[in-house]
C-alpha cells in the first residue's frame, strides 16, 4: 500500500493564501497604507524575528510572552521570539533608531504575525496586522486622529456597517481610589463587570458599586453620572473624544458610523493607559481592529506616550468589498510581444495560451 502524501499538511492555524485571496489582501493593505500615508505616516518593516527582551519588553510585547513563539538564535546563543503582535516592535524602533526625531512620530506598517494559539473567534495562528502607531502626542486631537484613521481606511476597502466602541480602561481603576474601595470588593466588583450584571453590582452596596451601576443605566449619557476626582476627569475627555470623532467622520462623508461608549470595558486593554477603541462591521465575526493609548518605556529614556491601532486583515477582507479583478486575455501561444505589450499598455493581462 503506497505512502500517504503529507507534503500539502499544514499545522493548524495556518494556511496558503490562494488567487484571488491573496491579491484581495494586497489590494486592501495598500489600499490602508494609501489612506494612512495621507495623514503623514511613514511605513517601517520590522523583522519577524528578533531578541525575547525586547520584543516582550514592558507594555505591548509583555501581554503577549504566552503567545510567542521562542527560539535560540545559533549565532549569539541568545533566546529570540518570532513576533506575535507588531505594537511593541515598533515602540522599539520609536525608542531606539528613531529615538532622535522630532516628535510627534508617525508610523505605519503592515506585517505578518504568528501565536501560538489561535481563539474561537480568530482560530487563525498567522495572519497580517495593518495598523498605525503616533508617538510623542497627548491631546484631544491626538485621541482623536487614531480612531478617524482607522475608520477612515476601513471605508476606503469597503467594510460598511462600521461601528466604534470607546473607553478609558484606567477608569474603574481611578473611580476605585478616589472612593477608597478595597482589594477584595475590587475583585467581586471586576468579576461581575466581566459578566454586565448591574443587579448583583447595585446589591454589593458602596459608593463604587453605586457608580458603576450608573454608569451602566447611563451608558450612552454618561454625563448624567458625576464621578469623583480623576475617574471623571477621564470621563469627560472620553465624552469630548467621541464628539471630535462624530464632527471628523462626518466631515469625512463617514456619517454611517456608529459611535458607542463603554467607561467600563476593560477586556483587551491591559497595557493601555487612555482612551482606547475596538472596531467592528456588520457581518464580520468578532472585532475588525482595536487600538488606544498607552506608555512606551525605554532604558535610559523618559516614558512616551503614544496611540495608534491594529486592523486584523483576516477578520475584514471577509466583509471587505470583493478584489478589483483586472480584464485578461488569452492569446495564441505565437502572438508577438508587440501584441502582447500592446495589450498591455491598455491595462489588460495577455495570458499565452499552450502551444
Amino acid at each position: 500500500m503506497p505512502a500517504k502524501d503529507h507534503s500539502a499538511l499544514l499545522p493548524n492555524g495556518l494556511v496558503d493564501l490562494l488567487a484571488p485571496g491573496a491579491e484581495h489582501e494586497a489590494q486592501a493593505i495598500n489600499a490602508c497604507m494609501a489612506a494612512f500615508a495621507a495623514f503623514g505616516y511613514d511605513r517601517v518593516k520590522p523583522p519577524l524575528v528578533e531578541f525575547e527582551e525586547s520584543l516582550l519588553g514592558d507594555g505591548p510585547g509583555q501581554k503577549l510572552a504566552r503567545q510567542t513563539f521562542r527560539m535560540m538564535d545559533p549565532v549569539s546563543r541568545r533566546m529570540m521570539g518570532v513576533r506575535a503582535d507588531a505594537t511593541a516592535q515598533i515602540a522599539r524602533i520609536a525608542t531606539s533608531r528613531l529615538g532622535e526625531e522630532k516628535r510627534p512620530l508617525r508610523l505605519s506598517y503592515a506585517a505578518d504575525v504568528l501565536r501560538v494559539n489561535g481563539s474561537q473567534l480568530r482560530p487563525e495562528r498567522q495572519f497580517c496586522q495593518v495598523g498605525c502607531e503616533l508617538i510623542g502626542a497627548q491631546s484631544l486631537t491626538s485621541d482623536v486622529e487614531a480612531p478617524l484613521l482607522a475608520l477612515k481606511a476601513l471605508s476606503d476597502i469597503g467594510i460598511e456597517g462600521l461601528s466604534i466602541d470607546l473607553t478609558v480602561p484606567t477608569l474603574i481603576a481611578h473611580l476605585y481610589e478616589e472612593t477608597g474601595t478595597d482589594e477584595g470588593a475590587r475583585e467581586t466588583l471586576g468579576d461581575l463587570i466581566e459578566k454586565r450584571d448591574r443587579d448583583a453590582i447595585a446589591a454589593q452596596g458602596g459608593k463604587a458599586a453605586a457608580l458603576i451601576a450608573a454608569l451602566m443605566d447611563n451608558a450612552q449619557t454618561p454625563e448624567k453620572v458625576s464621578l469623583p476626582g480623576q475617574a471623571k476627569d477621564e470621563l469627560d475627555h472620553l465624552r469630548s473624544v467621541a464628539s471630535g470623532l462624530r464632527a471628523a467622520l462626518d466631515i469625512y462623508g463617514l456619517q454611517a458610523v456608529q459611535i458607542t461608549i463603554d467607561p467600563l470595558e476593560r477586556r483587551g486593554f491591559e497595557y493601555q493607559t487612555g482612551v482606547s477603541f475596538t472596531l467592528f462591521a456588520r457581518g464580520a465575526r468578532g472585532e475588525i481592529g482595536r487600538g488606544g493609548r498607552y506608555d512606551i518605556t525605554a532604558q535610559g529614556r523618559d516614558p512616551e506616550t503614544a496611540t495608534g491601532f491594529t486592523l486584523y486583515m483576516d477578520t475584514l477582507l471577509r466583509v471587505a468589498r470583493p478584489a478589483k479583478a483586472p480584464a485578461r486575455q488569452t492569446i495564441p501561444a505565437d502572438t508577438g510581444w508587440d501584441a502582447v505589450k500592446a495589450l498591455q499598455d491598455k491595462g489588460i493581462q495577455a495570458v499565452r495560451g499552450a502551444a
